[in-house]
């Protein structure tokens, strides 16, 4: 399977007609829900497979971030073999009291998995969160970076974002189903401001 082909195939998982109210109250025919290819065993596998080569060498614990983060670092791990870590937005306030679950980071080599960056909000929080905790974090990993400013956020705070495919390799699946051109396309709420079913800030 080509760059291209995989592009497709999360497109049409994930790509909704109908009519959808979105996160700013305007109303769109189009939706790309994200949930739709993570819950695709068989594709998400695939992209787990195609993650691995994004891995930086010297990784000691792959960290997944609730919520959509956490199917794709588990794929990831059963890929690489390496240990996960599940990085809640906040600590429970009763049992362990974790705020990473899983595999423990303190001293260790972090990579941040996340399945959609946007501003990369979140996984810059994450990151701070990891880092107090003594994390050593310095890259990011997602599936598909919006391109709305994430990785130069990310850069600013040390962080250097890795992404398997970007909001243009998506735009250009879908040419030969509209008229767009891949510059009106992410000009849309497809992929400007509603690549993902979430609240942007639940993708970063």
């Amino acid at each position: 399977m080509t760059h291209d082909d995989l592009a497709h195939r999360i497109h049409a998982a994930a790509h909704l007609t109908g009519e959808f109210t979105l996160r700013s109250g305007r109303t769109a025919t189009e939706y790309f829900d994200k949930y739709r290819f993570e819950a695709d065993p068989r594709l998400l596998d695939e992209i787990a497979g195609r993650l691995v080569p994004l891995v930086p060498p010297g990784t000691e614990v792959l960290a997944g971030l609730e919520l959509g983060g956490i199917p794709v670092v588990t794929a990831l791990g059963r890929h690489t073999g390496l240990p996960c870590a599940f990085v809640r937005k906040r600590a429970k306030p009763y049992g362990t009291r974790r705020l990473a679950e899983g595999a423990e980071v303190a001293g260790r080599r972090v990579l941040v998995v996340e399945d959609v960056v946007t501003s990369g909000g979140q996984v810059l929080l994450s990151t701070a969160d990891l880092r107090g905790l003594g994390a050593e974090v310095t890259e990011a990993l997602c599936v598909i970076d919006r391109q709305l400013g994430g990785a130069a956020a990310l850069a600013a705070e040390g962080v250097t974002l890795r992404a398997l495919l970007t909001a243009t390799d998506l735009s250009a699946t879908d040419l030969t189903a509209t008229d767009l051109t891949a510059t009106d396309l992410s000009a849309t709420d497809l992929t400007a401001t509603d690549l993902s079913a979430t609240d942007l800030t639940a993708g970063g």
